[in-house]
């Protein structure tokens, strides 16, 4: 049974949350506020944290950063900001996801299951798939450039073995979601522009002078044909 922290600090909201999660068969559990959802971070270990931007005590981006200091768990970050900056600030700090109040909590349930579904296939034959430098294990679930490991989220490792799996082919918005997250959310698709550009800048990073992943202005993005 998959653990689900739900930090929201509307009681009311939090609870329907939790009862929506505990009929779709998850162990859910719930904190007010961001100490409260750090000590159960560290005590029950979840699977996923659904995670509220304005908390009281921590603020939802830095437990954000405190979360992702010690552990690469899946993050859905939920704002009732329309201020899209915060909603990919989100993004950036390694959130999957993100949803805006006033949400539907089936949404919210749908995105949970479409997010733990990676980690609930029927595990693949061990591949490496390779790109220049690039190199990926899909059996392993790592990447690396040269000998430098690439830190990546689930949410990147997905759409970067999609991209590299068929270099030349470009891949819109929504295929790269569906790959990376076992469904695809209109109207969410920008977020992977977020996505896309996390990964040129550790890509970058590892390799400062070759570009591995090209824009399709109007369509969406592809890997560079680069020989080995």
């Amino acid at each position: 049974m998959s653990v689900i922290l739900v930090v929201e600090d509307e009681r009311e909201l939090n609870k329907v949350l939790q009862a929506y999660l505990t009929r779709a068969g998850y162990r859910a559990l719930s904190a007010y506020s961001g100490p409260e959802a750090l000590r159960l971070w560290e005590q029950e270990k979840p699977d996923l944290v659904i995670l509220d931007l304005n908390l009281p005590g921590i603020d939802g981006l830095e437990l954000a950063r405190e979360m992702r200091k010690t552990r690469d768990v899946p993050i859905i970050m939920a704002t009732a900001r329309v201020d899209e900056v915060d909603r990919l600030i989100g993004l950036e700090l390694g959130a999957d996801d993100y949803v805006t109040k006033p949400y539907s909590p089936r949404e919210v349930v749908a995105r949970v299951k479409a997010v733990l579904r990676r980690g609930a296939r029927a595990p693949e034959a061990p591949a490496v798939l390779t790109l220049g430098k690039l190199s990926i294990d899909t059996g392993a679930h790592s990447a690396k450039l040269g000998s430098a490991p690439l830190e990546l989220t689930p949410t990147e490792f997905g759409m970067l073995q999609l991209l590299v799996s068929q270099p030349g082919r470009v891949f819109t918005r929504l295929q790269l979601l569906e790959a990376a997250q076992g469904m695809s959310f209109e109207g969410y698709e920008r977020s992977v522009d977020v996505h896309i550009k996390n990964l040129r800048r550790k890509i970058k990073e590892a390799d400062p002078e070759q570009q591995y992943i090209e824009t399709v202005f109007g369509v969406g993005y592809r890997a560079r044909q680069i020989e080995g």
